[in-house]
Formats: structure tokens, C-alpha cells, sequence
């Protein structure tokens, strides 16, 4: 410290505190929201510290000083215990005989016009159906009369509401032999399941759906005086969160047969829920993604809070994060054999 100038002394105090929130980070997937649910709000800003950190290295190593190791050690253990943020591996798998699973949240498909462009809603069904995901998992499905899923031979809905009904949906071009909904009480999230049939295997999918955090992603939301108000709302709903996992892992632990979840978390994979909901699971993204894995339209950094978990005994030939802008989630993709 005694060879920093001012203006550095004051560059390592704040990389000092970045470096710690970063590490204090690390814990949160341990720690049940119920118990810290303010604290359990900075899981969602672990990405932007990962990055802040790696600029503070950068800055250091530029500087030739020895104060970048202490980003460089923070940085470090989240890659021994969490991996890499950004993937480089992407095995095209486009041989290989597999079953392709999509997971998708519409957004109502356009219903309010967030995107102001015509024809959303039928330029997203026909980029579904150009992909031909074999199962298509929707969160924030709302019924239109010009919107044509006919293409799939086999679907499951659930929706919720009286004047404005809302729900998930499982479209298959396998039979689907049964299914249902895993009720979540007092809000409009929930989780369905169908156990689809291909060949000799029978499969139970999963559409989970967990409490919505409700963050505006345009910038004027965030940067308001009611800072305070959104990160306990958002600590609200992460606790709610993780009464939704409880109850979705007791039906999913009741399972006949190998699950793979898709869905909306409204979280990231440095969560509590997350890490509870996963288990022993296969993370397609972490298994064949590449990049960051965005799929959330959030301005500031690459926010990952959508998954497909497949089961452990099976392979993941492929993923892909579809760079289209048709609601304000991407569609993941993810094929699989057994």
C-alpha cells in the first residue's frame, strides 16, 4: 500500500469491497433466503461482480502490482466451486439420434406491445417452428386465437385466472400419457408435468415456473430512490421462492421416471434454488453451452435464469441460447440421448 498513489489507494479500497462482496457470494447457495432474504438478493449480481473483478485484475496486471492477486484468488475459487461463467465448448451434436427439448417464456407473446413491432406473437410461432424442438416447454402461455401450435401432435396447458387466463404449457410430438400441476398458493406461478412416451422410454418434463422478482430491465427502474424497496421486494420473493421448490421437489421426488425440469427459475445458478432444485442434474448449459448463456434481456450484465436439467445417466450432445427478441427471455435449446 505504501507505493499506491491516492487516486490507487482508493481503486483497491473499492476492489477491496467488490472482491469481498464477490466472495461473500459464494456462500449464498448454501443459505436458505428464508433466513437472509436481503442478503440472498446479491445471487443475482454475481455475474456483474465476476466481471468487475476481472477488470480489477486487468487494471492491477496492467499497473504491475501485486494487489491483482486479490482478485485473482477470489476469481479462482468461484471457478473451483461454481466453473466458469463464460463456456468456450459446443459440441455440434447435429449426428447424433436425440430427443430436443426447448424452454421458452413468451411473455404473453407480445400480448401489450413491450415490443413495439407487429406481429411478434406469429413471428414467434413460426421460430418454433422452423427449430422443431420434439418437446416445448412455454412459461407466461396466454391463448390467442391466431397463434397455431397444431404442428405438435400431443400438448398439456394449465392455465390460471377468470377474465385473463395465464399459464405454462408442454407441447410434445410424443404421446403424453399423463400429467397435472404441481400448485404453488397465493400467486399465478406453478409447475406442470407430462410423461411423454418416446420409443421405449417414458419421460416426466417438468414446466417450473418459480415467483417472478417483477424488475423492470429499462434503466429508470433501477436507478430511483426506491432502490431499497426493490431489493426487499425481491428478498420477498426469493423467499417465496423457496417455498415453491419445497413443494415442487416433493412431487419431483415422487417420480416414476427420469425428469428432465425446464423452465423459468427467475433466478441465477449462484442461487439457493437453484443448487436445490438441480441436485445431482445435469445443467445442459453447463454441459454443452456457449458464452455467457444470457436469457434474460437485462442490460448490465448477462443474466442467466432459465434452465433445462436433464437426469444425471443421460448424455447433453448439444445447447444453444437463441438470439432472437421475441419477448424478454431467450429460448434455450438442449438435445439429449439416453
Amino acid at each position: 500500500m505504501k507505493n499506491l498513489t491516492f487516486f490507487e489507494k482508493v481503486v483497491f479500497f473499492i476492489n477491496s469491497v467488490v472482491a469481498f462482496l464477490l466472495l461473500l457470494s459464494y456462500v449464498l447457495p448454501n443459505i436458505p433466503p428464508k433466513t437472509f432474504a436481503t442478503l440472498s438478493v446479491l445471487s443475482l449480481g454475481v455475474p456483474f461482480l465476476i466481471l468487475l473483478n476481472v477488470l480489477f485484475f486487468v487494471y492491477w496486471l496492467f499497473k504491475i502490482k501485486k494487489q491483482l492477486l486479490l482478485s485473482l484468488v477470489v476469481i479462482s475459487i468461484g471457478y473451483f466451486l461454481f466453473g466458469s461463467l463464460y463456456k468456450f465448448s459446443n459440441w455440434e451434436a447435429d449426428g447424433i439420434e436425440g430427443l430436443t427439448v426447448m424452454n421458452y417464456n413468451v411473455r404473453l407473446f407480445n400480448l401489450y406491445e413491450w415490443i413495439p413491432e407487429k406481429g411478434i406473437d406469429e413471428k414467434l410461432v413460426d421460430f418454433v417452428k422452423k427449430e422443431q424442438p420434439q418437446i416445448l416447454s412455454i412459461q407466461e402461455y396466454h391463448s390467442q386465437d391466431n397463434l397455431d401450435f397444431s404442428f405438435y401432435k400431443y400438448k398439456y396447458i394449465k392455465l390460471e385466472g377468470e377474465k385473463f387466463r395465464v399459464g405454462q404449457a408442454i407441447f410434445s410430438q410424443f404421446p403424453i400419457i399423463n400429467s397435472g400441476s404441481v400448485e404453488f398458493p397465493n400467486t399465478a406461478n406453478n409447475a406442470i408435468f407430462a410423461d411423454i412416451v418416446k420409443g421405449k422410454d417414458t419421460i416426466r418434463v417438468y414446466n417450473l415456473h418459480l415467483q417472478s422478482l417483477r424488475i423492470d430491465p429499462r434503466e429508470q427502474s433501477l436507478t430511483t430512490e426506491n432502490s431499497e424497496k426493490l431489493i426487499n421486494g425481491i428478498g420477498e420473493a426469493f423467499k417465496l421462492q423457496q417455498s415453491q421448490t419445497e413443494l415442487f421437489l416433493k412431487h419431483k421426488n415422487k417420480s416414476p421416471y427420469k425428469v428432465i425440469i425446464s423452465g423459468d427459475f427467475n433466478n441465477s445458478a449462484f442461487s439457493y434454488v437453484y443448487k436445490t432444485i438441480r441436485g445431482d442434474m445435469k445443467d445442459s448449459f453447463k454441459q454443452q453451452g456457449n458464452g455467457f448463456g444470457r436469457t434474460y434481456n437485462f442490460k448490465f450484465f448477462p443474466l442467466r435464469i432459465d434452465f433445462l436439467l436433464v437426469d444425471k445417466s443421460w448424455t447433453v450432445d448439444n445447447f444453444k441460447t437463441y438470439d432472437v427478441e421475441y419477448s424478454d427471455h431467450y429460448p434455450i435449446l438442449t438435445k439429449i440421448s439416453f
